[in-house]
């Protein structure tokens, strides 16, 4: 097989992407926080505890999506650094690397797609719930 500098270039806009979305995706979860922590010290609710645990997931697979993306764009620089010092084989297995690791920077990034219903199931089962309301005791 013969790659040509063209090959890893072609990569370039798709992790240009990918970080963006993986950027994007680390935003929403950091204001997420940011707001269950504000309610959390105001009220404590059952369903905010249940939530910090998948929060906590998520936003580690979103670190790791980014980092192994990082990994993946570098492997890329190198081939094609590879290539224009006229090293093919060395090119051609930077390449494969950097395939692979962008491969499995998209599947955690299909784990964390998969759990990311996780949070909002468990406010849409609280809900499910009749309202409790509040006892004698609470009410005085």
């Amino acid at each position: 097989m013969e790659l040509t500098l063209t090959s890893p270039a072609v990569l370039f806009p798709a992790i240009s992407l990918l970080f963006l979305a993986y950027t994007n995706r680390f935003l929403h979860l950091s204001a997420l926080v940011r707001k269950l922590h504000s309610d959390w010290l105001l009220g404590n609710e059952p369903a905010i505890r249940a939530q910090v645990q998948n929060l906590r997931l998520r936003i580690e697979l979103i670190r790791w999506c980014q980092a192994v993306g990082v990994i993946s764009l570098i492997g890329c620089l190198a081939s094609m650094l590879a290539l224009l010092g006229q090293w093919h084989n060395t090119a051609l297995t930077l390449f494969a690397i950097s395939s692979v690791t962008m491969a499995f920077s998209l599947l955690l990034a299909l784990w964390e797609i998969l759990i990311s219903g996780g949070a909002l199931n468990i406010y849409l089962n609280q809900m499910s719930l009749p309202p409790q309301t509040k006892s004698s005791s609470e009410q005085q």
